[in-house]
């Protein structure tokens, strides 16, 4: 192990807000592989005090981060910031790491595919569940044609609602949908290989009604190559339950039926309340190495940003279908998975 390097090493990664939730779990990643850590916010007090206890550098606003020659940075605003800070990065030279969803609207998200093109940077959405190493044998057995050809797929992504602006439309570009749908949308295109085609929707306010935004909802989906699939992406985990969320995932083929839990590697415990501590591998973990590594070997990294353009789009159609109580065609606008 002597003299082994760390992917981050000699990397300078600016982060761009703290207001997402994952955004110091990132921050603490991103330091313990490697990589130097600087970091920007809109809210300087926020700023301040968050880089302080992860023990990284505040620059202060975004001109002044992206004024120190980054090699990458990774994107933890609210939803409807991340095109105009994937541009800015991109013009900057930076690798872009944003999380999900991509974007608020098909345009954004091209917008922001196209602005990292033109300047030969990666653009990467943060779906960790890639790289869950159940996800990961249920990929192996999919594309190594063990299930047969993939007929339905169905999963749930409970969780509970994180409240703040991810409760406002304007900032989050919806709630539970947008929020929850985009990581089994992803899988389930990874998996198939398809292109999402239609989706019929229905979403409602009855678990959490004072957040005034969809918080259950359940989607349907169907694929250029017939596949079928279901996505539960409700915020049903209510504030005494005793983890946040979680996802599964049921894959039904002409040969196999597999279905995988990335989070079920836990332990009970129970004191002054009762906690599900999880344990194993940690998905975010790896990555975050991956991007590093993108931009070490000057490559797109994977899940990229036409993977999230494929997941936002999806849950964009799921909302128009509540609206038209039908389904709907998937506008991918002008993208090449068109």
């Amino acid at each position: 192990m002597t003299g082994l390097k760390l992917p981050g090493t000699g990397l300078r990664i600016g982060v761009m807000s703290y207001a997402h939730v994952h955004a110091p779990g990132l921050v603490s990643l991103l330091k313990a592989l490697g990589a130097e850590v600087l970091a920007a916010d809109l809210d300087p007090a926020r700023g301040a005090s968050s880089s302080a206890a992860a023990g990284v550098e505040f620059v202060g606003d975004y001109e002044a981060l992206l004024a120190r020659d980054l090699d990458g940075v990774v994107i933890c605003a609210e939803n409807s910031e991340h095109r105009k800070l994937t541009e800015r990065a991109a013009a900057a030279g930076a690798y872009v790491l944003t999380e999900k969803p991509l974007a608020t609207s098909v345009e954004d998200g091209l917008a922001m595919i196209d602005a990292c093109d033109r300047a030969g940077v990666g653009l990467m959405t943060a779906f960790p569940l890639r790289f869950a190493p159940q996800i990961i044998t249920v990929a192996a057995l999919a594309h190594g044609g063990r299930l047969g050809k993939i007929a339905a797929l169905s999963g749930a992504n409970p969780g509970s609602c994180p409240g703040g602006w991810f409760a406002d439309k304007d900032l989050a570009g919806g709630g539970c949908v947008m929020d929850h749908t985009v990581h089994l949308a992803d899988l389930m295109c990874w998996l198939t290989g398809a292109i999402p085609t239609t989706v019929y929707a229905q979403t409602n306010r009855m678990i959490s009604p004072q957040h005034n935004i969809d918080t259950g909802g359940l989607v349907s989906i169907t694929f250029s190559d017939g596949t079928i699939a279901n996505i539960d992406a409700s915020w049903s985990r209510l504030g005494h339950y005793p983890v946040w969320g979680g996802l599964t995932l049921e894959v039904v083929g002409t040969d196999g039926v597999v279905q995988a839990d990335p989070f079920g590697e836990q332990m009970l415990a129970t004191s002054q309340q009762t906690k599900w501590l999880r344990f194993g591998a940690d998905p975010n973990r790896e990555m975050v190495r991956e991007f590093l590594t993108s931009i070490r070997e000057r490559r797109q990294p994977t899940p990229s940003g036409r993977d999230g353009l494929l997941a936002t789009a999806i849950a964009l159609a799921a909302y128009r279908s509540d609206e038209q109580n039908a389904p709907v065609a998937v506008d991918l606008g002008n993208s090449a998975h068109a």
